[in-house]
Order: structure tokens, then C-alpha cells, then sequence
């Protein structure tokens, strides 16, 4: 099966905008990677809206039409919801509302408590939207969040959740990815736009970013790391 075409051209987004990039990186887990991701690099109005389709691709692809709220965690969260929110009406038309947590709840205003954005209510389905999860750790938080805004536990429907790379590493104390691990505690689907696997196969090619020496680092990195 061919990759699609929108996932290629956002392999090669992330390489142009230095968000993802190849080299030597310790990251918070300890581990020593040969590559990282850092969303925090988008950063003018061209990358953002680009960066929208891309997400908005890759929800209407995995879960269709089917929900109403896209929820961004604090704080990277945010302008990934506001951004995918806006190019879901430009390329399907259909109005969805965007939500986010702050940190600490306002205590003051028309707009005071946990949330801002759109209220999220009874018979809503949400997507929730982040940058990318190694650990599963930040779903901990953001699951609770939004099933709490319903009057019972069920009357709120997470349909997924969707992140930009699929690191395919495994999470802490588990043999399998975080997106899976996320799939099987939680109960809905977690999907990203591109795998490494996916950016591999883009890059890995004559001339290509990922040249014979990376890849090598790569693989000994899946050796050590990957999931089973």
C-alpha cells in the first residue's frame, strides 16, 4: 500500500519547518534518540494553517465526520485545535468547535473555570488533538478533563485521539506504544499522521535526508527501544 500523498508532504513540512529533526537528543524519558520532534517550532500564520490541514486530513481519514469537539491540551494543545478547527470547515465544511484546559482555572469573567473555547455538553463527541506522546502520560490528565464535563461519565464520547508522529517506541513499563497502550486502556482509537516507519520510507531514499549512517543509528535505536 502506497503512503499517501498528504503524509509524504507532511513528512517533509516537519523536515523544512526544523521540527523534526535528526541527530543526537536525550529526552525526558532518559533515553538517547537520533531523532526528535519539537511542535513548539511552528510558529508563523503560513505553518500553522498548513499544519491544521494536515491534522484535519489525517481526523477526517481516521474518524470521519463523526464528532463535534476538538479538544487541545494545555498548552501545545491549543493552537494545534484552534488552527485544525479552522482548516476542518475550509476543507469539509463542517463547523466543529475547538476547546482547551488551562493550567490553573480562572476565577473570574463570563469565561471563568478549567476551560476555554467551547463548553463541552451532554451527547458532545470529542477528538482530542496533541503534538505528539512517548509515555501516554499527558492523557492521564486530559481524559478525566473531558469526561468530567458531562453529567455522567458516559454522556461525553471520546471517539479519538490523534498526534502528528508515531514515535512506535516503547512506553514506560509496557511492550507496546503509547498510542496503543492509550487504545487499550482508554477504549478509543489513537491515531497519528505519520509513523517513523512512515518517515523512514520519505527519507530513506539516494540523496535523502536520512543517509546510510543515520539509518543504521535509527534501526539500533528500534532494536533497543522499539515496540513489540
Amino acid at each position: 500500500m502506497t503512503m499517501k500523498d498528504y503524509k509524504k508532504e507532511f513528512i517533509d513540512f516537519m523536515v523544512e519547518c526544523k521540527v523534526l529533526k535528526f541527530g543526537s537528543f536525550t529526552l525526558k524519558s532518559g533515553r538517547h534518540s537520533p531523532f526528535f520532534m519539537n511542535a513548539g517550532a511552528y510558529v508563523t500564520g503560513s505553518q500553522l494553517a498548513k499544519l491544521g490541514e494536515y491534522y484535519a486530513q489525517a481526523i477526517h481519514e481516521n474518524f470521519g465526520d463523526d464528532f463535534d469537539v476538538l479538544f487541545g491540551p494545555a498548552y501545545k494543545g491549543i493552537p494545534l485545535s484552534v488552527a485544525t478547527t479552522i482548516a476542518y470547515s475550509k476543507l469539509y465544511g463542517k463547523e466543529i468547535r475547538y476547546c482547551s484546559n488551562r493550567k490553573e482555572a480562572k476565577d473570574h469573567g463570563a469565561d471563568k473555570g478549567l476551560l476555554l473555547g467551547s463548553e463541552i455538553k451532554d451527547g458532545d463527541r470529542v477528538v482530542i488533538i496533541e503534538d505528539v506522546t512517548t509515555s501516554g502520560k499527558s492523557i492521564e490528565e486530559t481524559y478525566p478533563i473531558v469526561k468530567s464535563c458531562g453529567s455522567t461519565p458516559d454522556a461525553v464520547k471520546i471517539v479519538g485521539e490523534i498526534v502528528s508522529l508515531n514515535r512506535m517506541e516503547r512506553a514506560p513499563d509496557s511492550e507496546k506504544s503509547a498510542l496503543e497502550t492509550i487504545t487499550e486502556k482508554y477504549g478509543f482509537p489513537a491515531r497519528a499522521i505519520v509513523s517513523m516507519q512512515d518517515v523512514v520510507e520519505a527519507l530513506y531514499v539516494p540523496g535523502g535526508v536520512i543517509t546510510e549512517e543515520l539509518k543504521k543509528e535509527i534501526d539500533a535505536y528500534y532494536a533497543e527501544w522499539g515496540a513489540k
